[in-house]
């Protein structure tokens, strides 16, 4: 395989950004109580992390050459931008979408998981296309995390023998924990020997 392909899978998941770095649990904990409104905010991350991703490479690539001390605060302004238009984009084609995710659609704008999107491919020294595979196996990561999360979230929700002492958040955690360790299998899965 490629290195687009390791990149790809390795950010997808190995190095899932919600259940191995533990990026953007804000939406993964406050958006993923229904499957359909997961998935959709999950779509909608994807594609504010490939625009980051083409974004953050020409930054880097032309304009912030001499003066990288400013490369957080354009990461930071191009992300709130690509955020405004998504928001605009949904209000208008989908009312129904954009009173769903009510608040949480904003907070993609202040998702540590774009903004590490762009850091770390910053770091990582990837060029345009590592960069883009990078965002795609990101997003697409982060949307497995919150659809797992939200299908096994309304699975529970028809449980009634549940004790009172671990109904809700509680509950959530644990389910994180227990998908953070089925996804730390994969790593090895994809060892040299």
């Amino acid at each position: 395989m490629g290195d687009l392909g390791w990149i790809f899978i390795s950010t997808l998941l190995i190095n899932n950004f919600v259940l191995a770095y533990f990026l953007g649990l804000c939406p993964f904990l406050g958006v993923s109580n229904k499957l359909e409104v997961s998935f959709r905010l999950g779509l909608a991350t994807i594609f504010v992390m490939v625009v980051t991703a083409l974004c953050a490479w020409f930054l880097n690539t032309y304009v912030l050459i001499h003066a990288p001390y400013l490369r957080l605060i354009s990461f930071i302004v191009v992300i709130a931008s690509v955020v405004q238009l998504i928001e605009m984009a949904i209000k208008k084609t989908s009312p129904a979408l954009f009173r769903a995710l009510g608040i949480f659609l904003p907070l993609i704008t202040t998702n540590c998981a774009i903004l590490g999107l762009a850091i770390f491919a910053t770091n990582k020294g990837y060029g345009l296309w590592e960069g883009l595979v990078y965002a795609l196996g990101a997003g697409m990561g982060f949307t497995l995390a919150i659809v797992l999360m939200a299908g096994m979230r309304q699975e529970v929700e028809k449980v009634n023998a549940m004790p009172k002492l671990i109904r809700g958040f509680a509950f959530n955690l644990i389910i994180s924990g227990i998908l953070s360790m089925a996804f730390m299998g994969f790593a090895g899965l994809f060892s040299s020997s």
